[in-house]
């Protein structure tokens, strides 16, 4: 089974069951934006996490086996049409270079890892209208002179 027919038995799996990705997460016991990565082919599992996805959603060793496999990180297109990927693209192209120079400033020539990082999406209730809020926690990494 190959990663593209791993995610779409995850998708319809956790339709019929009426699963959300934060109870599956909780099930599983990692972080709902890991396990949602990996069931849809951006990150690897380990075995002993891959099994409890599969098994929480009756799916068989096959789905495991792929949610082991390690990815490709892909994307289809230069820009993404979908609105909600857009506005992070958005984000970036407006704020990257003022991410880049604060993060420069306070730590020095580098980046935040997006290996050895970690992300949270919330919800903050509002009266003016509700927020998404997203922490991304990345270990830096500073470059070397050799």
């Amino acid at each position: 089974m190959n990663k593209d027919d791993m995610t779409m038995a995850i998708l319809a799996a956790k339709k019929k069951l009426g699963v959300s990705w934060e109870g599956l997460a909780e099930t599983v016991g990692l972080a709902p934006v890991f396990v949602t990565s990996a069931c849809l082919g951006m990150n690897s599992l380990k075995p002993e996490f891959a099994d409890k996805v599969a098994g929480a959603l009756g799916l068989d060793n096959d789905v495991s086996d792929a949610l082991q496999q390690f990815p490709h990180k892909r994307w289809d297109q230069l820009v993404p049409t979908d609105p909600v990927i857009y506005r992070l693209y958005e984000i970036v192209g407006v704020y990257g270079e003022t991410i880049k120079e604060i993060i420069h400033e306070k730590f020095g020539d580098g980046i935040m890892s997006a290996i050895d990082f970690s992300m949270h999406i919330d919800k903050e209730e509002n009266p003016a209208g509700d927020r998404v809020v997203v922490n991304m926690n990345g270990k830096f990494l500073p470059y070397k002179s050799w």
